[in-house]
């Protein structure tokens, strides 16, 4: 195994953005923001959710920051006992629905298309709906801190009967279940358009075991959120109807039972854990091979596996309500679920370690973020194995041990991961670089912060620390190791500024270097084969695949001595960005102005139902108008060069030079 830290290289002394596959393109300049607003291109809409969840990962992040000051030191008054359950509350909300999953989205909304072989998503104009829609209700969610009397305050998994009147007078809860509703709506809507994109719009020969591993993981997350949306909206619906309309769903006084709420929210809960990792499983599993310089190993394996980890994820939430009182066969079958996925799990961990072994390992910056990936996510795999076994996991609940868990598995499995594809794909989507010795900063920080962070909370959650409580009295054996953890977190803080400032100064420098070219990582999947950044027809002609890793096939072949050698002219395979008479999707405002009709109807809700009025008046306004909007305008310059019509003037993405699965090579 031979082991290279620095950027990754063709020849000795010659990096990929001295010596690039294909034609070099400056970055293109974006258009004013009319473009951006009414855009239908899922590139665009793509990097929309990128920069809107890293704003919301900001302030989750500065929410976890109170949290830690407070918990630095015993009997600390520096937030209040109900502010204090009100950020944790909101924190863990922001990080989960409003930063981890719309930056997911990001990649998926990207990266999808690309990696298929197709012009766009299916259905566009859908696909900027699901982004108004979440951006709507992201925002109504935290206006609750303005007019709502503050944020939620019982946890992001809102237990009743914490949740109702009696314990939650404000309109925090509300605001909670609302916004979760219209973010719900975003999500279930781009999680069908996903999927039939993914059967739908494949390139020819592109069948379904030929699709990369980052593709396949997030289609088994687009048919999860299609499955365990609907879970988590009645049981949103219930909670609302029980605070404003006085319904009883969960009210034992009326003969209802309070672990209703528990069971729906886990059932959507737990396939939400896998949710928030696949995709970042699905990106390190393009990073690693890349970096290895070898083919993914057992591909089927890592495919099946993924598939196996989201079935399987519906069979294991009652782990989480061990000491509810569901009794010893629930627990027993639900504790030998929670043993049994671990195997799939392992299985992608043994395919990732199998695929560097004996590889020529190039340490990037995207190939730290892989590995660390792997790393964490193996401890809190670990940690989680234990929650399988009852007794242990009895004393563990409520305890910070679950926190650390948890965040090893979501931060570290998975928020790691999707800083590894940040850097791996950045000058496929803006045209440069980011500056790899500050990427390698932003990394150890990063990684040294998270363990300082969140390792300490195993050993306070064994010494009993319990998890929702606001500050603890000295004496305990609580004091060093939360200050540790506190020190980690403002390390983690200090670790994302260095991201921000690589982003700004990678930009400016951007201008005085070579561009990187379509191809500087001389990958694998098809992305690589079109300019940096992606053209907005994204492929001159659309490919014929002929196998899995087509492109990196394109460059490459078996010599007659059986060593892998590069094909030469090269440079003439890849496209250079200069097709015509590509027929593109029109853009159109409606997404947006049917998005912010919905948050009108949450304010009605909560406060004046003439309100409701208004916003149903917009939101059906804006259906009708979207129904009857012509979608090939001739003067809307959606053509690539050339115009023609659309004569079914629907929403579908039209299938010229798109491929699907259903020609004589696309079968699957």
């Amino acid at each position: 195994m031979t082991i290279i830290d620095e950027p990754l290289a063709l020849e000795s002394g010659e990096t990929y953005a001295e010596k690039p596959l294909g034609i070099l393109t400056r970055p293109q300049a974006q258009g004013g923001w009319k473009d951006w607003v009414s855009t239908v291109d899922h590139k665009k809409i793509g990097i929309m959710y990128g920069v809107a969840a890293m704003f919301f990962f900001v302030v989750g992040g500065f929410e976890a920051l109170l949290i830690r000051t407070q918990l630095a030191f015993p009997d600390q008054g520096f937030l209040s006992a109900d502010l204090y359950n009100q950020i944790f509350t909101m924190h863990g909300v922001t990080m989960v629905f409003l930063f981890i999953m719309p930056l997911a989205a990001a990649f998926a909304n990207y990266l999808i298309p690309l990696q298929i072989g197709a012009r766009d998503v299916a259905f566009p104009r859908l696909n900027a709906l699901s982004f108004w829609v979440w951006l709507s209700g992201a925002i109504f969610l935290n206006t609750s801190w303005i007019v709502g009397g503050g944020g939620a305050n019982c946890g992001w998994f809102c237990y009743s009967p914490n949740s109702g009147i009696v314990f939650s007078p404000t309109h925090g809860v509300d605001f909670y279940a609302i916004g979760l509703l219209i973010t719900g709506i975003a999500s279930l809507v781009s999680a069908v358009n996903l999927i039939v994109t993914c059967l739908n719009m494949r390139a020819p020969g592109m069948d379904l075991m030929r699709m990369p591993v980052l593709t396949w993981m997030l289609l088994v997350t687009q048919f999860l959120l299609a499955f365990a949306l609907p879970v988590i909206t009645v049981a949103l619906l219930l909670l609302l109807f029980d605070r404003t309309f006085d319904s009883q769903f969960f009210d034992p006084d009326a003969g209802a039972d309070p672990l209703l709420w528990q069971h729906l929210f886990w059932i959507f809960g737990h396939p939400e854990v896998y949710i928030i990792i696949l995709p970042s499983f699905g990106i390190i599993s393009e990073v690693i091979p890349t970096f290895s310089r070898k083919p993914i190993f057992g591909y089927t394996a890592m495919v099946f596996s993924g598939i196996a980890i989201g079935f399987m994820g519906w069979g294991v939430w009652a782990h989480h309500m061990f000491v509810s009182g569901i009794g010893p066969i629930s627990v027993a079958a639900f504790s030998l679920a929670t043993m049994f996925i671990a195997v799939p799990t392992g299985v992608k961990i043994l395919n990732w370690l199998t695929t560097m072994w004996g590889g020529k390992l190039h340490f990037t910056t995207a190939m730290l973020f892989a590995t660390g990936t792997v790393a964490m996510f193996t401890i809190g795999g670990l940690s989680g194995v234990t929650h399988s076994l009852a007794p242990a996991d009895t004393q563990q609940t409520d305890t910070y041990y679950i926190v650390a868990h948890f965040h090893y598995v979501i931060f570290g499995g998975g928020v790691l991961g999707l800083f590894a594809g940040a850097y791996f794909w950045w000058p496929k989507v803006f045209g440069h670089f980011l500056n790899e010795r500050r990427g390698k900063i932003n990394f150890w920080a990063m990684l040294i912060g998270f363990n300082l962070t969140f390792g300490p909370m195993h050993v306070l959650g064994l010494q009993g620390m319990s998890r929702r409580i606001d500050t603890y009295s000295a004496g305990y054996g609580f004091d060093f190791w939360n200050l540790m953890s506190t020190i980690g977190s403002y390390l983690i803080a200090v670790s994302v500024l260095v991201f921000f400032y690589n982003v700004w100064k990678s930009k400016k420098e951007a201008v005085d270097l070579p561009p990187p070219g379509p191809d500087p990582w001389d990958a694998r999947s098809l992305e690589w084969s079109v300019p940096s950044p992606t053209p907005e027809h994204n492929f001159d002609e659309v490919p014929r695949v002929e196998s899995f890793d087509h492109w990196w096939f394109q460059k490459y072949e078996i010599d007659d001595d059986g060593k892998v050698v590069r094909i030469a002219e090269t440079e003439a395979v890849a496209q250079d960005g200069s097709a015509t008479g590509v027929h593109l999707p029109s853009p159109s405002f409606w997404p947006l102005v049917l998005a912010i009709g919905l948050p009108l109807i949450g304010y009605g809700i909560i406060f004046n139902l003439w309100l409701c009025v208004v916003g149903g008046l917009l939101t059906g306004g804006a259906i009708y108008a979207w129904v009857f909007e012509p979608v090939d305008d001739p003067d809307a310059g959606h053509d690539h060069d050339d115009h023609h019509d659309d004569e079914d003037g629907d929403d579908e993405l039209t299938a010229v030079g798109a491929g699907s699965a259903g020609d004589e090579d696309g079968e699957g």
